[in-house]
């Protein structure tokens, strides 16, 4: 998902919920209609983690140096930080929970491959059925289960991609309207086990709490979202809609380390699991979700991000500061083009007199910009600003910028990446490296939580 702030009201929460009902008939979820826990950012533009072999990923174990499994220092006793960490109550596995997750890996595809031993089978899907190819035969059914021959399964969109494709439990495909779609149904822990690499990066072992981090972090999320995507037939989507989610592609043995760490354990405020966001980079302070014009939650508050020194904890980041600059030729297009993505209704207007800020959120984030044209004035809200001045297919890395107008040029500068609520990716890294354990720092992004970890 996107940042946009199109939330929908979440499902009730897992542990409250009854078996799906199936609704063919609602349209199904789409981009915009939640924002993403955590962006596509300067992290994942990092050269690409090391890529261990189907054995690594599988069996891969936390070395002497990585078993720091972090207890709360003191429980109730707030750290040198001023945060409390949670304490962690163990608890059975609720019934509805103790099931696989399914994840919807491949949604709309034209043709998939699986690797099968030394075969490569060929799906198309013709209508509502599958045309399935394999040593120079075809057959066509409803639909087909796919299990890997070894530690994982081979599949993928494209024969390049396949080489390098590894994914645990096993796949249900099925067609419709000429489209396939590939649901990996997959233990929750394998499915954390293939998130972490896509969502916090390549990490060495003097952060290994902030991988145990991010792994609480995707683990709540997943639980609290079971069931959203029912009318597609899949819990999560494994994209931006929800969570990166890859498969044993890019684990490693540390990312595998940090899941066995803390297996089972999720995020919780008062007896329901949270709205785990996260983001890459908050420049100093986090935001609430008033960014996206919603209710905020207690646990998402606008929390400083402040090193003892006053630096952002953060400020390692590729987007700690950032500039952009336009034309006054370039905004009235952009403006016009970008509209209806910001949400706002834009005039045909050929000269541009003003950009103002007219509110700030508590971060100091914009919630109302002003844009001042000879056809008039149109405002526009929230995270959404990003979207006013997208360019090349790229939204601003924040709404947390100012505006300055030189001669010719508007010249946005700003901090941060991402919509800014909830835990800080950057943060957290340097958090981590500085001696804080994953405790103390899930209790600093998401106050008043308390931790659970399920057992069978």
């Amino acid at each position: 998902m996107d940042d946009g702030f199109d939330l929908p009201e979440l499902p009730p929460p897992a542990s409250e919920q009854q078996a799906p009902v199936p609704e063919p008939s609602q349209p199904a979820p789409t981009q915009e209609e939640e924002p993403y826990a955590g962006p596509q950012n300067d992290v994942m533009e990092a050269p690409e983690p090391y890529q261990p072999s189907t054995d690594q990923a599988e069996t891969a174990e936390p070395t002497q140096e990585q078993t720091t499994d972090a207890q709360p220092i003191s429980a109730g006793v707030p750290d040198k930080f001023g945060d409390t960490p949670p304490k962690i109550q163990v608890k059975k596995i609720p019934d509805n929970l103790d099931r696989p997750v399914r994840v919807g890996v491949f949604v709309d595809e034209k043709k998939l491959f699986v690797k099968s031993g030394n075969q490569t089978i060929t799906i198309t899907a013709v209508g509502n059925q599958l045309e399935i190819e394999s040593n120079g035969t075809k057959e066509t059914v409803d639909q087909r289960e796919f299990y890997s021959e070894g530690k994982c399964l081979n599949i993928a969109p494209t024969q390049k991609q396949l080489q390098s494709s590894c994914y645990p439990g096993y796949f249900i495909v099925k067609a419709a309207k000429s489209r396939i779609t590939a649901i990996n149904i997959v233990d929750v822990e394998d499915y954390v086990r293939g998130v972490i690499p896509y969502e916090i990066g390549k990490l060495d072992s003097s952060r290994f709490e902030a991988l145990k981090a991010q792994a609480v972090a995707a683990r709540t999320y997943v639980y609290k979202h079971f069931n959203s995507r029912d009318a597609m037939g899949f819990d999560v989507y494994a994209d931006t809609k929800d969570q990166v989610y890859m498969g044993y592609k890019s684990a490693t043995p540390l990312t595998n380390a940090a899941v066995k760490a803390t297996a089972g354990e999720t995020m919780m405020y008062k007896g329901e699991f949270i709205i785990a966001y996260y983001h890459s980079t908050c420049g100093g302070k986090t935001e609430t979700m008033v960014t996206w014009d919603k209710k905020n939650k207690p646990y998402l508050k606008s929390v400083p991000d402040l090193r003892p020194d006053g630096q952002p904890w953060c400020n390692e980041s590729n987007y700690s500061k950032w500039e952009r600059k336009f034309t006054d030729k370039e905004l009235i297009a952009l403006f016009q083009q970008n509209g209806k993505e910001a949400k706002t209704k834009v005039p045909k207007f050929k000269k541009l007199k003003d950009i103002s800020i007219k509110k700030k959120l508590p971060s100091g984030r914009i919630y109302t910009l002003q844009v001042t044209t000879d056809k008039g004035t149109f405002k526009v809200y929230g995270d959404k600003v990003r979207w006013l001045f997208k360019q090349k297919g790229t939204i601003l890395p924040s709404s947390l910028f100012t505006i300055s107008h030189k001669g010719n040029s508007w010249i946005l500068s700003g901090k941060g990446y991402g919509h800014g609520v909830g835990m800080c990716q950057m943060g957290v890294r340097a958090r981590a490296q500085a001696g804080q354990s994953y405790l103390e720092i899930l209790s600093h992004y998401y106050p008043g939580i308390t931790l659970e970890r399920f057992e069978h």
